[in-house]
């Protein structure tokens, strides 16, 4: 298994980050089996494309929400490293408890 799950939609309410905010938050290594998957849907060409971070941030984007690791944005990113038999990923996670307290 790749993710912990796949959930259809982002159950957590909205953080209101900006792009500009997401590159302030320093990324760091988290495992692929602990993030739940937050889209249902990948595209093959983004997924197989060489170049496909050249718009985007180089990170994944996570959500800490009440203990669980959703994976918000980076689903490629994700996928790639699984099919490169990594297990770890590099991701900005942003702790929504922290932020909403």
């Amino acid at each position: 298994m790749i993710f912990k799950r796949v959930n259809p939609g982002r159950p957590y309410p909205d953080h209101g980050l900006t792009a500009a905010q997401w590159a302030d938050v320093p990324p760091t290594q988290v495992r692929l089996d602990e993030l739940v998957a937050t889209k249902t849907e990948l595209d093959l060409e983004t997924l197989l494309d060489e170049d496909s971070t050249y718009f985007g941030d180089l990170f994944a984007h996570v959500v800490r929400w009440r203990g669980e690791l959703y994976l918000e944005d980076g689903l490629h990113r994700a996928l790639r490293a699984a099919l490169q038999q990594r297990t770890m990923l590099h991701a900005r996670v942003h702790d929504l408890q922290e932020a909403s307290a």
